[in-house]
């Protein structure tokens, strides 16, 4: 499934689902697959940052650069994967794991006190000092939770 067929096929569809722990019906999928293939402009198998971007939503969310580097260049089934860690039948875990990743960003296992900083940075702007934003992280830091990720 490296590239995008032009139909997916029942085998493609139970691919999928295997593939993501059957958090999605097989409907969904086929609707997935619909959105990715609107996503995926040039028809190329995999959508880019910039096709992500092309989602209102995703291009307002303050952690979208973070998210992006995590999408950019998902191919369908992987498309598939991230967006199951935000489905109600996502286990507490994956979406922890999601999280972890998202604060995670130089990907070294940990999330430091730079990390938070740059995750409060994102999410308030300029309405948060640099100071405020270190005491911000300082004190979450303390409750340093280290989760692993596959």
């Amino acid at each position: 499934m490296g590239s995008v067929p032009s139909m997916l096929t029942q085998y493609d569809i139970e691919e999928v689902q295997k593939y993501c722990n059957t958090l999605f019906s097989q409907e969904e999928i086929v609707a997935l697959y619909q959105r990715f293939c609107q996503l995926d402009h040039n028809a190329k198998g995999f959508i880019s940052a910039d096709e992500f971007l092309s989602v209102p939503e995703f291009a307002m969310n303050p952690l979208s650069q973070r998210l992006l580097k995590m999408v950019d260049g998902l191919n369908f089934k992987d498309f598939v994967a991230f967006l199951s860690a935000f489905s109600a039948k996502a286990s507490p875990q994956q979406k922890i794991e999601l999280i972890f990743k998202v604060y995670d960003s130089d990907r070294h296992g940990k999330v430091s006190l730079k990390d938070m900083v740059e995750v409060l940075k994102d999410l308030s702007g300029p309405f948060i000092s640099d100071e405020q934003r270190e005491v911000l992280g300082q004190s979450n830091l303390k409750m340093r939770v280290e989760v692993p990720v596959e």
